[in-house]
């Protein structure tokens, strides 16, 4: 008698088994799909697609998640600044798929954060009232997304001792109480991505690290394992780009102007106990903030920036300029009450964020470039996907298979 493979041997991803998938799929015969990247949306295609009954074949250059899936700032958002924008679609979808990752897809690595936005004396009542009403309108989000209410709590108004309580390290001078709200966090971002590579491969996908698209076209691409540096063709009936900030080196056409978004490391006896995450405005901008953000092991990050890579060529992994630095301690310095030294900085990360290029933005920027993912599919019959959000992979796998 046979014995059944067990659910954890199907979908386990070691040497032996990428050795003997990789030989099978180079020079053997047409999969219906490859992916090229896996990331959040290349493994979430190779689930969408293997979860349909279609032979899959996903590569990347690197490891899973080893661009800009694994430089997140680890939260799951809601679409508030979105809907702030106007991009009442984009806010929706982002709600949706919020609450779809919190309660279906992975309720054992998304949780709810509490967030607090203190009213310091350089927050306007008018400020002040109009972050209130963002929030209540984030709120109205979660309702129309038809996510539980002990999923995410409702947001409220805080006195000066509650607010001090969920973040010790504000500044007490001035302060006059703050806003409470909640957003959707990952334990780990990589593990995310982990999780959706492994769940294709339990349902036949496989999955190729370390194995480079040279050149794409509608009926596969030419491949270079970086392990052994031997070379061949990869032959598909259809082919999905999911490679991000490096899609458009792949694909003529396809232009991406990407967002470095740096994040700061700090120990975390430097800030004390931080119950709660803390949005910090940006002074002289009206929808900005610096997230302070507690990590499960004791670090604090503080991020982000969002500024226009420079340059033609994308970094595998990027730098993270004095620049950014300087900007994230200026901010922070403007609510806390226990100072921030560059000194104190333990370490610094920064990702990239892959928009389409639509335009700049005000003085060049990427700020103000949509989120708006889009699919698109090239005169050889390649389907590129780029843009949205971690929080969007699902919907952004789900319109590429589509397509």
């Amino acid at each position: 008698m046979t014995a059944t493979p067990s659910p954890t041997a199907a979908t386990s991803l070691s040497a032996a088994r990428r050795i003997r998938e990789l030989t099978a799929t180079v020079g053997g015969g047409a999969v219906d799909v490859l992916v090229v990247g896996l990331g959040a949306t290349g493994a979430g295609v190779a689930l969408d697609a293997a979860s349909r009954g279609l032979s899959v074949a996903a590569i990347d250059a690197h490891d899973l998640a080893f661009g800009t899936s694994r430089w997140s700032s680890k939260l799951i958002h809601g679409g508030l600044r979105y809907l702030a924008a106007g991009q009442f679609d984009v806010a929706h979808e982002s709600a949706v798929e919020r609450g779809v990752l919190m309660e279906r897809t992975a309720p054992h690595l998304v949780r709810a954060q509490p967030f607090v936005l203190p009213l310091t004396p350089l927050v306007s009542r008018g400020g002040a009232a109009l972050a209130w009403a963002g929030f209540r309108a984030g709120d109205a989000l979660r309702i129309a997304a038809r996510t539980a209410r002990a999923t995410l709590p409702a947001p409220r108004r805080l006195t000066p001792v509650e607010t001090r309580r969920l973040a010790p390290a504000l500044r007490a001078a001035g302060l006059r109480g703050g806003l409470l709200s909640w957003d959707g966090r990952l334990v780990d971002d990589a593990r995310l991505v982990t999780a959706l590579a492994r769940t294709a491969a339990g349902r036949g996908a496989r999955i190729l690290t370390r194995v480079r698209a040279l050149e794409l076209d509608g009926s596969g691409a030419r491949v270079r394992d970086e392990l052994t540096g031997e070379e061949g063709v990869i032959r598909a009936r259809a082919v999905v780009n999911a490679a991000g900030v490096w899609a458009g080196g792949l694909v003529e056409g396809v232009r991406i102007r990407p967002s470095r978004g740096t994040h700061l490391v700090l120990r975390g006896d430097l800030l004390g106990p931080l119950p709660a995450g803390l949005h910090i405005p940006v002074p002289g901008e009206g929808n900005r903030f610096v997230l302070v953000l507690p990590q499960e092991d004791g670090r604090v990050y503080v991020g982000l920036t969002d500024e226009p890579l420079e340059g033609t060529v994308v970094p595998d992994v990027p730098e993270v300029p004095e620049t950014d630095i300087g900007f994230l301690l200026d901010v922070v310095g403007t609510a806390l009450g226990v100072p921030v030294r560059r000194a104190d900085v333990a370490g610094a990360f920064a990702g990239l964020r892959p928009l389409l290029d639509g335009g700049a933005g005000p003085g060049g920027g990427t700020a103000d470039l949509s989120r708006r993912h889009a699919v698109l599919i090239s005169s050889e019959g390649v389907v590129t996907v780029v843009g949205g959000k971690l929080t969007t992979y699902r919907r952004m796998a789900q319109d590429a298979v589509d397509a």
